[in-house]
């Protein structure tokens, strides 16, 4: 009985899914994930995104956080009027979300509301997560790998909106806010936490500064708004100032579509070291 080796029923590497299923294939299942929504994102022209992150749980006209949908939806629909506004030959400030509802689905059915392309990075969980129909079907991603959905969600956002949310919510504005405090990232970017009320008792911000465990400084890192209209401002403001008329020239990859953020390069002393 021949076996798969002999003439004529050999299998290239790429087509031989139960390869691509091992162990011994992760790093092309990870590189897969790097590489597909590159090229989706070059199609479209994604230059860069505006990322809406919030709870799953919240759903319109339901509970006492129901008008943060609304809200979403809003500013959203804003902020993609703004950028489709604007003269480019690429997509600026793209909305995009975790792909699943609640908030995320807000944000994308207010990026539909206005006629424009709307992104979703959606991951296989056990529970509460499913893409939303809202989302543009050729920007709509499933991930397996958080840390390589966390990427697309980082370097490619310029700002970043935060509505009330649980522990992903939580982990998402915690990885930005480190990779901003750190200057890790070679761009700035526009922190917003949508609704102060609920950001000032779930995090003790000023604690935090008071104990020493932060700067003082790094409260400046983020803003609060309360309302689609002082979000819209904060960010139309920041986006203009360092990506639309930056006082310094923009790093090089700010040319490129999609315009993936350059990594800050460190001392040679402490390369060194």
């Amino acid at each position: 009985m021949p076996n798969h080796r002999q003439w004529g029923t050999c299998t290239v590497a790429y087509k031989n899914e139960e390869f691509l299923d091992s162990a011994d294939a992760r790093p092309l299942r990870i590189l897969s994930e790097y590489l597909e929504p590159l090229s989706h994102f070059r199609r479209e022209k994604i230059r860069d995104t505006v990322v809406f992150f919030g709870s799953a749980r919240i759903e319109p006209g339901k509970g006492p956080l129901a008008r943060y949908y609304d809200e979403a939806r809003t500013l959203a629909r804003m902020l993609t009027e703004w950028s489709e506004s604007l003269k480019n030959s690429s997509r600026r400030f793209v909305v995009c979300s975790g792909g699943g509802p609640g908030i995320m689905e807000a944000a994308n059915r207010g990026a539909r509301d206005a006629g424009g392309k709307t992104v979703g990075l959606n991951i296989g969980l056990p529970f509460e997560q499913f893409p939303n129909p809202y989302i543009s079907p050729e920007l709509c991603f499933e991930f397996h790998y958080f840390f390589m959905r966390k990427f697309w969600f980082a370097y490619l956002a310029k700002a970043l909106v935060v509505f009330p949310g649980g522990f992903g919510t939580l982990d998402e504005l915690m990885e930005i806010l480190t990779l901003a405090q750190t200057r890790k990232l070679a761009k700035k970017i526009v922190i917003v936490l949508y609704g102060s009320e609920y950001w000032k008792q779930v995090i003790n911000f000023e604690a935090l500064a008071r104990f020493g465990t932060i700067s003082p400084e790094d409260l400046q890192l983020f803003q609060f708004a309360d309302d689609p209209e002082t979000a819209m401002e904060i960010l139309k403001e920041g986006l203009t100032k360092y990506y639309l008329t930056p006082a310094e020239p923009l790093p090089e990859q700010e040319e490129e579509t999609p315009a993936i953020a350059k990594s800050v390069v460190p001392p040679k002393s402490l390369v060194e070291r």
